[in-house]
């Protein structure tokens, strides 16, 4: 009702006048003295911000008036919008003067009719006005205005045999219309005037009137039949049938006017709904059998102008009512980033689909999201198999174009980069939930937004981004659809236990790559704890993602004590049992001190397309919780800048554990050779650390730092060229952090980083000399899979040593340069795949691998070593 549409250049003519004077008016154009001009008009009236005729009269207990000339009388119909923003009383109400003889709608001499809005019934009533005095010819229901603020819709017809009948809509939107009751009456047959007539009395009722959308037009008669809308069963033996329009009570409430097939036959009780008169109750005698289709017929029910409905027909199905279980209904697409748009609407929305083969009520579900929850759904019967959109009331109609749609209040906005997403029943539990990430699309153009994610396989609701991809609807999205890239893709992998850490002394929390079973997983017989804890007492599977466990022990957690937790028996929600990665270390954690945690490995100089990374390593006894360190750098004028947190949850650092912190974990596991998966953390945004020189700190919970690094590219190799993607290796855990001599660039032979594991460069006191060993002695490079390759092993007391590696043939000829100017860590090995220098095949024979090593200190050694090359037939 409030919203308007106008020429935003040009007048819109809000009232046109043909024949008879008919009137259109809503006050778009923000003025009622033109077009049409109201009569007094002047300091009693205005037209509000949202392009309403408000009342403006501040002076109480007076009575003020608006009219504009109409001449329609006879075989007419109008319908006005009018707010009261009050309790109506004998004292305060509005009249809506239908005709009227004269423009002063105050003068005893103004003959007409007008509908009443308020007075001491609060009613809403129909007047004759003549000379003689005001007559009322249709007493409308009491109590119908005795209300704060009233919303209304009034409509009044007048046929050519001058029957009049009074309509009433409290929602004012003109779309549930009541009767207030007929009446005949031809004692006035002309008009000149249409007008508004407030009465107030104090000030508490001052600029409380408000009227829009007033319609004056010839009447066109119903001659139209009823037609039945839809019929739906909501109960074993009960049908709820909606009409077209209002029906008559008396033909609406014959049960013999109705009748279903398969045997149901005529109901035994018919009642018309008493607030929705469009609305008809029946109940069966027999109960209708789930999943069975019926088809109701209707004859001699008759409409408010006695229309009547000859053989009416509407199919219903009622379902046995199922209580949904987890995953039944599954989140299975989602628009997050509607914009650039494609082919779609430009509004968010997800899909829901029922994976059972029951029909589910989604009555009074919600869609949960990171910015709240969505206002209860309305009745809507899911089938088996199908699916349904959800979004805002403002877009369903958009959307339903594309298939069946489902509108709720606070629709949660949607992140366009991450958000977890929740399915609810009525009672808050947890049917679906999804925590989607923007990589989930695998592809850059569509990230940007416009097209949607849409889930692979329905039946593997909870493997995450594995199943899940960017639509491949040239649309942008397959809303109410099958999925563009529907495709069976069965979660194969056992679910894996990543991390386990106390909450307290007695309540250990687990952490499980996806979702686990929670029947089995509640199980407290599916767990032990080493060192005296044994079996948990009580254990609960948290929600909303089911990916974590919450354990309560009998016996208290010790300090200084690692124990080892073991899950047996679990499940996936797709079956498959825990398998080797069941075990995790736990223990209650400390805060860590100066140089408890020290930095092990640098890379401040990635490639073009790597990031940086810091791998530390805790050197002490402790048990470290990494949710209370943080890196940072700084400044150049040396505060402390870019401080991040290492984890938003607690995750534990055990002793002699290695950790590497990046933007980009994919990048680092891309670049390097990545011994322990579980060794990376992703952070939002990593401090600032310069190409050439720069400071890294690392903090704890209190602020205080527990090491520091003033590193320097001139501490890289000095033969080395290019720096870029060649990361700084610590060579003893044990010695000064900040000393030149403690840091060397990572070996070649280790793509030049270590992260996650020991460096190459790490010192080995263990008075071994250099030495060099090749295996086997005979290599067969025929790719047989057996000594295809030789493999070339040293092992050197220091690093810093480069190594030139030569094949020669028995006459003392060079075949091969293997290695040249290699930078070597302490241990570590090449391969010789038995070709030459030009990847020929050689001859068989005895061959001379010859080692060079040198460091820039000036010392050197050489190696040499028989290897013979064969082949198999």
């Amino acid at each position: 009702m409030i919203t308007k549409s106008f020429f935003p250049f040009t007048l819109f003519l809000l009232v046109i006048f043909t024949g008879r004077a008919q009137i259109t008016e809503n006050f778009s154009d923000g003025n009622y003295l033109t077009n049409p001009g109201w009569i007094p008009g002047g300091a009693d009236w205005i037209i509000n911000p949202v392009y309403q005729l408000q009342s403006n009269n501040t002076t109480a207990n007076s009575t003020y008036y608006l009219s504009t000339p109409s001449t329609v009388a006879t075989n007419a119909e109008w319908e006005i919008y009018v707010g009261l923003g009050f309790n109506t009383s004998s004292a305060n109400y509005a009249d809506i003067f239908l005709t009227a003889s004269s423009s002063d709608l105050t003068a005893s001499s103004t003959s007409g009719y007008f509908v009443r809005i308020g007075n001491t019934d609060d009613e809403i009533s129909l007047y004759r006005k003549t000379t003689a005095g005001i007559t009322k010819i249709i007493d409308g229901v009491n109590g119908i205005t005795a209300s704060v603020n009233n919303t209304l819709k009034i409509k009044v017809t007048r046929d050519a045999a001058n029957q009049w009948t009074l309509f009433r809509d409290i929602t004012g939107t003109g779309n549930a219309f009541l009767s207030e009751g007929s009446v005949t009456d031809a004692t006035i047959g002309n008009s000149a005037f249409f007008g508004l007539l407030v009465k107030q009395s104090t000030a508490s009722f001052f600029q409380r009137h408000f009227f829009d959308d007033i319609i004056v037009k010839p009447y066109s008669a119903d001659i139209t039949a009823p037609v039945i809308e839809k019929a739906t069963a909501i109960s074993p033996n009960t049908v709820d049938v909606l009409f077209s329009e209002h029906i008559e009570i008396t033909s609406g409430s014959v049960a013999a006017n109705y009748s279903a097939g398969s045997m149901l036959g005529v109901p035994r009780a018919s009642v018309v709904d008493p607030d929705n008169k469009a609305l008809v109750h029946l109940t069966f005698q027999r109960s209708f059998t789930s999943g069975l289709n019926y088809l109701l017929t209707v004859n001699n029910v008759k409409d408010l102008y006695g229309n009547r409905m000859v053989n009416g027909n509407a199919a219903f199905t009622y379902f046995e009512p199922y209580a949904p279980r987890l995953y039944d209904v599954v989140i299975s697409e989602v628009m997050a980033d509607p914009t650039p748009l494609v082919k779609l609407p430009g509004n968010e929305w997800i899909e829901l689909t029922n994976t059972t083969a029951a029909a589910i009520d989604l009555q009074g579900w919600r869609i949960g999201g990171s910015t709240g929850q969505s206002g209860p759904m309305q009745a809507y019967i899911l089938l088996p198999d199908s699916a349904v959109i959800v979004c805002a009331a403002t877009n369903v109609s958009s959307m339903a174009a594309f298939g069946p749609a489902i509108a709720v209040t606070a629709f949660p906005s949607l992140d366009n980069t991450a958000d977890l997403l929740l399915l609810k029943t009525p009672q808050n539990g947890i049917i679906h939930s999804v925590s989607y990430k923007d990589d989930w699309y695998g592809n850059e153009l569509k990230k940007e937004g416009g097209w949607t994610l849409e889930m692979i396989d329905t039946r593997n609701p909870c493997s995450g981004s594995t199943n899940w991809k960017a639509s491949a609807d040239l649309r942008g999205g397959s809303p109410a659809k099958k999925n563009s890239v529907a495709a069976l893709n069965p979660d194969v992998s056992a679910p894996r236990l990543l991390r386990a850490y106390p909450a307290d002394s007695l309540n250990i929390i687990l952490v499980f790559d996806e979702a686990v079973d929670s029947l089995k997983a509640g199980n407290p017989g599916n767990f032990t704890i080493s060192d005296g804890i044994g079996v948990p007492s009580s254990v609960v599977v948290l929600s909303p993602l089911f990916d974590r466990v919450s354990l309560q022990l009998s016996k208290p957690l010790l300090r200084n004590t690692i124990y080892t937790l073991t899950a047996i028996g679990l499940t996936d929600c797709g079956g498959n049992m825990i398998g080797k990665s069941n075990m995790v270390k736990t223990g209650l954690s400390e805060v860590a001190d100066a140089s408890d945690i020290v930095i092990n490995e640098i890379l401040f100089n990635p490639p073009s397309n790597g990031t940086d990374y810091i791998e530390i390593y805790n050197r002490s006894k402790k048990i470290i919780d990494l949710s209370q360190t943080y890196v940072a750098s700084r400044s150049s004028s040396g505060g402390i800048i870019g401080i991040a947190q290492l984890s938003m949850e607690s995750t534990l650092l055990f002793p002699d554990d290695f950790l590497v912190v990046s933007e980009n974990t994919a990048i680092v596991k891309s670049g390097y050779i990545v011994q322990n998966m579980d060794a990376l953390i992703e952070i939002n945004t990593m401090p600032s650390f310069n190409d050439d020189k720069g400071t890294v700190l690392i903090l704890n919970a209190q602020g205080y730092v527990t090491d520091e690094l003033h590193y320097d590219e001139k501490w890289h190799f000095k033969l080395i060229d290019n720096r870029e993607g060649v990361a700084l290796e610590r060579i003893d855990y044990d010695a000064p952090t900040q000393s030149q001599e403690n840091w060397h660039s990572a070996a070649t032979s280790t793509g030049y980083g270590t992260p996650t594991y020991k460096n190459s460069q790490y010192r080995v006191n263990d008075g071994v000399q250099g030495e060099v060993k090749i295996s086997p002695e005979i290599v067969s490079p025929d790719n047989d899979g057996q000594d295809d390759f030789a493999q070339v092993d040293y092992h050197f007391s220091e690093p810093g040593y480069v190594a030139n590696i030569t094949i020669f043939d028995a006459s003392g000829r060079p075949v091969r340069y293997l290695q040249r100017n290699a930078l070597c860590g302490t241990k570590g090995s090449y391969r010789w795949d038995g070709l030459g220098e030009k990847n020929q095949r050689l001859s068989t024979g005895l061959y001379v691998i010859f080692t060079e090593i040198f460091n820039l200190k000036g010392s050197a050694r050489r190696f040499k070593n028989a290897i013979v090359l064969a082949r198999r037939k």
